[in-house]
C-alpha cells in the first residue's frame, strides 16, 4: 500500500463548510441545553500528560454536571487512533501531532485545531545500543517500526527525505506506538520511529540510543475537534477548553502530579517520566499561532513533495481551515497579553 493511500485511510472523504466559531474561556458560562449535547467524546493518551490530569480531576464532568452531559473518556493510542475516532464520530475531541491534523484536514477529515497541549521534542529515530547503525542512509534496507499517520511517521519520512531515501528504501514494520519499542528491544526490528514515554523507557531500560533527533521536525501536540461538533456546539468548546486550561495551569504550579499521573496511566517508572516531562514537553503555552502555522505549511509542503498530500491540494488553504484560535484570542485580549495565557488565573 502506498503511503499516501495509507494516509487516505486515516481521513473522511468530504470537508465540511469551514464555521468561525467565538468564544470567551475566561467567562464561558453554561451554556443552554440547546447548545450542550448528552455526551462529550473526549481523549487521553500518554503523550497528552495534560489530558491525564485532566481525566484524574474529574474537572469536564464537573463542569458539565448541572446539564447532566456524559463525559466519555476513550484512549488514542497514536494520532492515527485519534483521527479514526474524530472520522467515526466516537471522539468529539481528539490529541493528535500536528503534522497529523494537517494531513487529516488536507485528506477530507473535517477537524478544527484549536489548542496547543505542548509543545514536545517527543520522537526521535531509535536503535538498540548495539547497533552498528549511525545515521540516516544507515537505514536502507532496514527494518524500522511505525505507526502510521503519526508525528513519528511524519518525523521519518522527512528524516529520510533529508538524506535523499523514501519510505520504498526501508522496510517499514507497523506496529503501534507501545509494539514499537517492545520489537526493537526483542531485536524484531532495525530501528523505530520513537514516541515517549515509551522512548525514554527504552533508554532508560535498555540503553537503547537515539541517532537521529531534531526538534523542529517535531509538529506540536494539537488538540483536534470536529467540525460539525464545533458548529452545533460553539459553546460547549468554549468550555471544554476553559477547563483544559484550569488542567494546564495546574500541572505547571503542580508538576509532580502531572508526573505521577504519568506513571501510573502508562505503567513506567518515575525517571522516565521525569525524562519525558522535564527535558521534551514544555506546555507553557497553549495558543496556536503563527510558529504553529509555519511549522503546519512546511511539514504539509515536505509531505506533498513525496507523495503524502495530494499535489493539487493547496497547503496554505488546508492550515487556514485547520487552524481556529478564535477560542483563545478573546480570553488572551480581556487579559491584556494576546497569545500568551500563561498567567492567566482560575
Amino acid at each position: 500500500m502506498s503511503t499516501r493511500r495509507s494516509f487516505l485511510s486515516l481521513a473522511a472523504a468530504a470537508l465540511a463548510t469551514a464555521g468561525l466559531i467565538t468564544a470567551d474561556l475566561a467567562t464561558a458560562a453554561p451554556a443552554g441545553a440547546a447548545d450542550t449535547p448528552a455526551r462529550i467524546g473526549i481523549d487521553w493518551a500518554y503523550y497528552n500528560p495534560v489530558a491525564i490530569l485532566l481525566k484524574n480531576k474529574g474537572w469536564l464532568e464537573e463542569e458539565f454536571a448541572e446539564d447532566g452531559t456524559e463525559i466519555r473518556w476513550v484512549l488514542s493510542l497514536g494520532s492515527n487512533k485519534a483521527l479514526e475516532f474524530l472520522r467515526g464520530g466516537s471522539l468529539d475531541f481528539g490529541s493528535t501531532a500536528g503534522g497529523a491534523s494537517v494531513v487529516g484536514r488536507a485528506t477530507g477529515l473535517p477537524i478544527k485545531a484549536v489548542y496547543a497541549y505542548s509543545k514536545p521534542e517527543w520522537t526521535a529515530l531509535v536503535v538498540r545500543a548495539d547497533s552498528e547503525i549511525q545515521n540516516v542512509a544507515d537505514l536502507r534496507g532496514k527494518s524500522v517500526a511505525v505507526t502510521r499517520g503519526t508525528d513519528p511517521h511524519i518525523f521519518l519520512l522527512r528524516a529520510l527525505a533529508e538524506a535523499g531515501l523514501s519510505e520504498g528504501d526501508i522496510k517499514p514494520v507497523l506496529l503501534q506506538h507501545p509494539d514499537g519499542y517492545r520489537a526493537l528491544e526483542r531485536g524484531q526490528v532495525d530501528a523505530w520511529a520513537g514516541l515517549d514515554p515509551h522512548m525514554a523507557k527504552a533508554e532508560l531500560e535498555s540503553g537503547a540510543r537515539l541517532f537521529f533527533r531534531n526538534a523542529d521536525l517535531n509538529t506540536y501536540g494539537i488538540l483536534n475537534v470536529r467540525e460539525a461538533f464545533a458548529q452545533e456546539h460553539p459553546e460547549t468548546v468554549a468550555r471544554v477548553l476553559k477547563v483544559y486550561e484550569r488542567a494546564r495551569r495546574y500541572a505547571l504550579e503542580n508538576p509532580e502530579e502531572l508526573q505521577a499521573g504519568l506513571v501510573e496511566a502508562a505503567k513506567i517508572e518515575p525517571a522516565v517520566a521525569a525524562r519525558q516531562l522535564e527535558q521534551r514537553t514544555d506546555i507553557t503555552d497553549p495558543a496556536i499561532g503563527q510558529a504553529h502555522r509555519e511549522t503546519f505549511l512546511a511539514t504539509g509542503k515536505v509531505l506533498q513533495d513525496i507523495g503524502v498530500i495530494g499535489a493539487d491540494v493547496e497547503i496554505e488553504t488546508v492550515v487556514d481551515e485547520l487552524i481556529d484560535g478564535s477560542f483563545l484570542t478573546r480570553q488572551a485580549a480581556d487579559l491584556g497579553r494576546a497569545g500568551d495565557l500563561n498567567q492567566a488565573g482560575e
